[in-house]
């Protein structure tokens, strides 16, 4: 029996190249040290300074001397993975608080919505910026600090849906059976919520990678000389005249990455909202 949810899947060209963009990206990832043209630290500044994109160097090479092609497939494994952890740390704070929320409401829901609102209420790359600059920028701290400010809005999804659910027949008679409030949580309604998570974890890897280009580019993500797009792209920020493709290759490769989270997270949120499947 074909799944009502392929279709969409099948038809959308716009979800086929989102897929293969991060596709692209998974497998830059994955296979950086077979696939790159040498080491993303290799370099010889004497005599590879700034040379233009060539059949060595198809991408050139920075003010180091290294392959800005080796840097940027490298890159790829540090967005991939602020994507992921970062998401997972969002959505494990904001799905138990969303679920905690939605489900006890009163004083909970007011305590816990308050606190995402003052979260909410600060520009996002404002509230990253004054995070990571409170504490020794690193990677670990990005991937944590871009996680716990994207708590808020899991939370706010979450609560939303359980708000609905719970007063569904099939919760009202495990309440009526005795079962234990972490049953009900975890056992029948975060099934029921997994599909809005997957969305918003999709479309938040987006902006994860976007912030840590943001955080990176400003000095407060990853350091010097991690191979991080962020970082290459305030590398050659002034050198545009002289050598633009210093800059051009990460940003081009920020510009894909998002891109292709973003066309899938909106096939997917297209596919399990029943009410965009059927205005498409």
């Amino acid at each position: 029996m074909v799944s009502p949810l392929a279709g969409p899947f099948r038809r959308d060209r716009f979800f086929q190249l989102g897929l293969l963009l991060v596709a692209l990206v998974v497998g830059a990832a994955l296979l950086a040290s077979l696939v790159a043209p040498g080491g993303p630290y290799q370099g010889d500044p004497a005599t590879a300074y700034l040379l233009p994109p060539s059949w060595a160097h198809p991408l050139g090479t920075d003010t180091q001397g290294r392959d800005v092609l080796t840097r940027v497939i490298y890159g790829a494994r540090i967005s991939l993975a602020v994507g992921i952890i970062s998401q997972l740390v969002a959505s494990l704070l904001g799905v138990t608080l969303g679920l905690v929320s939605g489900y006890y409401g009163r004083r909970v829901d007011g305590l816990i919505m308050r606190l995402a609102d003052v979260t909410l209420a600060f520009p996002t790359l404002l509230l990253l910026i004054a995070v990571a600059a409170a504490v020794n920028p690193s990677l670990p701290v990005v991937f944590v600090v871009i996680g716990v400010v994207g708590w808020a809005a899991m939370a706010r999804l979450v609560r939303g849906q359980v708000l609905v659910l719970k007063g569904a027949e099939y919760v009202v008679a495990a309440q009526a059976l005795g079962a234990p409030d972490r049953r009900i949580l975890f056992r029948h309604l975060l099934p029921n919520v997994r599909a809005q998570v997957i969305v918003a974890a999709t479309l938040g890897m987006a902006g994860a990678i976007m912030a840590e280009a943001a955080l990176s580019f400003v000095g407060l993500g990853a350091q010097p000389p991690t191979p991080s797009w962020g970082a290459m792209v305030a590398d050659g920020r002034d050198l545009l005249r002289v050598a633009p493709w210093v800059s051009f290759a990460p940003g081009i490769a920020i510009g894909l990455a998002v891109l292709g989270f973003n066309l899938v997270g909106d096939t997917l949120r297209e596919a399990y909202d029943p009410k965009l499947r059927t205005e498409r």
